[in-house]
């Protein structure tokens, strides 16, 4: 099975990252994946039309695709455009949450945005999510957010990093079921790490990259080509792919 991740298109009247979108679906067009997540950030100061093309380019590729908001996003014009895009059970807060199920996969998207706040939250969904996970059985599963849950080291980034990481660390240490990576975008840079010894990855983003930044005085150049993630699960094994275009 074949996971596109798109993630942090910001798409916006005044900028061309729907072209870049463009670019990055072209080059899926040769893949044909199974399913496309898009992992946050979608649209800029509630754009609804920005949203409606995002989702007419998402249905004219024919392939299956779900949507989690980013701290950018407006879940109220998101379900607007997509009708029902979370596709769960009920969870609290109005959050935009989905379920997939495949043969060999479980695929659960959290959304981790807090209303007008950047940073991201899990607290008020973990009762959701252990459910969700301890219902997996022995099937894997594959967890998709917008916000990360380890520091990238990029200091103004980390400040908006995803809150309730210490009691949802506990939640992956209690539970039976097998987590095969956890994937969120929100740092506009592709970045590999671990949490709760699971691995864990950042997907790079569709509109201009961060500059890779540790907060010293000299701040690294940036011209990084839109970027996504390709998660490839064959033979009881997952391998994860950064990929530009």
């Amino acid at each position: 099975m074949i996971i596109a991740q798109v993630s942090d298109i910001h798409a916006a009247p005044d900028n061309d990252n729907l072209q870049r979108l463009d670019r990055v679906l072209r080059w899926l067009d040769h893949l044909q994946p199974d399913l496309v997540v898009l992992s946050g950030d979608l649209a800029e100061d509630k754009w609804r039309n920005g949203y409606q093309q995002i989702a007419d380019r998402l249905r004219k590729s024919g392939c299956p695709s779900f949507v989690l908001p980013g701290n950018s996003d407006d879940r109220h014009l998101m379900r607007s455009v997509w009708n029902k895009p979370c596709r769960a059970k009920e969870a609290t807060n109005n959050a935009l949450h989905f379920v997939y199920h495949s043969p060999e996969l479980k695929i659960i998207g959290l959304d981790t945005t807090v209303d007008a706040h950047v940073h991201g939250s899990v607290t008020e969904h973990l009762d959701w999510l252990e459910t969700e996970l301890n219902e997996a059985g022995d099937t894997p599963i594959l967890l998709f957010l917008h916000h990360h849950l380890f520091a990238s080291g990029i200091p103004t980034l980390d400040e908006s990093m995803c809150q309730g990481v210490q009691a949802l660390e506990a939640l992956f240490q209690r539970t039976p079921a097998r987590l095969l990576a956890l994937s969120s975008g929100h740092v506009h840079r592709a970045v590999a790490a671990s949490f709760a010894g699971i691995p864990a990855y950042i997907c790079g983003s569709v509109c201009p990259a961060n500059p890779l930044w540790f907060g010293t005085v000299n701040v690294p150049p940036v011209s990084d080509p839109p970027a996504l993630m390709i998660h490839r699960y064959a033979n009881q094994a997952l391998t994860s792919h950064h990929v530009t275009v």
